[in-house]
């Protein structure tokens, strides 16, 4: 792996940020978009044509895409309630078992987090009502052996929130299947109804919806560039809960860190996706170079090895400091999606981290359990977007309707300024509104 030894350095090359629409696309990549399109287009153009089709021929479309994106001939759209009962069958005991835990823990979790209505008859009657967004559309990856964990993560905060129809879409598999994982998930999670459509056209399809697929109020869900982008095109027409880029990692350890434990966390981010971003930031150069030759042992050994070395070419790499508080100037900096604290006392330095989707305080906590099983959702903000941005939780899920009930004491009390107020900016009229009352 790279060391960096100078800070600066590090800013303006490893932990440089580059927006989602500048992202270039690789080779093969424009090779896809040319032969499905049949001309050269940049992924927001293919994303647009696809809404645009989606939006005028329905599920026709979907169809048609699912054919030339997918490679599926489908005959239908919708997974039905025997093939989500079947896939029981096809999923071994301890998976199953590792999947329900899974669904306890992330219910439980948001179920302790869900806010509630509220009113100060105090003041003469003011408040808010807490509600559920009525459908909500869930988009998970595809894949030879989906991400039911995905599934849970996105799905259970909905229910757990109270939205009343959960519509899930998911790539299919070549034979017009899904993986049965995806849908024993679904089933954990309360999912209503799971559609086989993946990419841009899921998105599209949720947004307006389509002969088949009902149009919802919100999407969620992590997913390639060309899903995201879909989003962005598309919100105002609905709710979206943020956009999602490859996913990264920082960990900050000083020399109390184990090595092998650092580089098999580096790894377990770095077999994502080539555009996976793995970074070690350490007070000790002792440890850089461990970690930096621990890799390498470890890397041999992984089924992902081409994926991980190439994510750790691009994108991975081991910045030198002084301290940790340097290295927590630098997490902030970069708003990780994940941050792990392999340091003496990790505990002190948490109210420092300003910037960060998920903390893993010490080592006891290694990613893989917030991926899976402890309970807060694995959907968290990437790109930097933790500067204002939050995981996946229920308020996600929620909206809010402000009461004012005030008394005619209240309104004996307010109504002048509010009149002088109003008549400053212009006003008029709802200054007249305040004083035929006051009248």
């Amino acid at each position: 792996m790279r060391i960096l030894r100078d800070v600066e350095t590090a800013r303006s090359t490893l932990l440089k940020r580059s927006p989602l629409e500048f992202q270039e696309a690789s080779s093969s990549m424009k090779q896809r978009i040319k032969h499905i399109f049949g001309e050269d287009l940049s992924p927001a153009q293919a994303v647009a044509r696809i809404i645009a089709e989606v939006r005028s021929k329905g599920d026709l479309a979907l169809y048609e895409y699912a054919k030339s994106i997918d490679g599926a001939d489908l005959t239908s759209l919708e997974v039905d309630k025997e093939e989500i009962s079947a896939a029981h069958t096809k999923v071994d005991r301890e998976l199953l078992a590792a999947l329900r835990l899974a669904a306890e823990r992330i219910r439980s979790f948001h179920a302790m987090s869900k806010r509630q209505a509220w009113i100060d008859f105090s003041e003469g009657g003011v408040g808010q009502v807490v509600r559920a967004i009525d459908r909500v559309g869930a988009y998970v990856p595809g894949g030879p052996a989906g991400y039911p964990s995905t599934v849970l993560m996105t799905v259970i905060p909905a229910k757990v929130a109270g939205v009343r129809d959960v519509l899930l879409t998911t790539p299919s598999q070549t034979d017009g299947t899904i993986p049965p994982a995806t849908l024993v998930a679904a089933h954990l999670a309360g999912a209503d109804r799971v559609f086989k459509v993946g990419g841009a056209q899921a998105v599209a399809a949720l947004a307006f919806g389509t002969e088949t697929i009902p149009k919802v109020d919100k999407i969620c869900g992590p997913g390639s560039i060309f899903v995201q982008l879909a989003k962005k095109a598309v919100f105002g027409a609905v709710g979206i809960d943020g956009l999602y880029g490859p996913t990264e990692t920082v960990i900050v350890a000083d020399e109390s860190a184990n090595t092998a434990v650092c580089a098999a966390d580096i790894l377990a981010q770095a077999e994502h996706d080539p555009l996976a971003s793995a970074i070690l930031i350490t007070t000790s150069s002792q440890l850089a170079t461990g970690v930096s030759n621990e890799v390498e042992r470890q890397l041999k050994d992984l089924d992902r090895k081409d994926i991980a070395a190439a994510s750790l070419k691009e994108k991975g790499g081991i910045v030198i400091v002084d301290d940790v508080s340097k290295a927590i100037e630098l997490v902030n900096y970069y708003a990780p999606e994940h941050l792990c604290l392999l340091v003496r006392d990790a505990w002190s330095y948490l109210g420092k981290i300003e910037n960060a989707g998920g903390i893993f305080v010490g080592e006891s906590s290694p990613e893989t359990l917030g991926d899976y099983i402890a309970g807060p959702s694995h959907v968290m903000p990437t790109a930097g977007t933790a500067r204002f941005s939050s995981p996946l939780t229920v308020d996600d899920f929620l909206k809010v309707n402000s009461i004012i009930a005030l008394d005619q004491e209240a309104l004996r009390s307010l109504g002048q300024a509010a009149a002088i107020i109003a008549k400053a900016e212009g006003f008029g009229a709802h200054a007249l509104a305040v004083t035929e009352r006051l009248n």
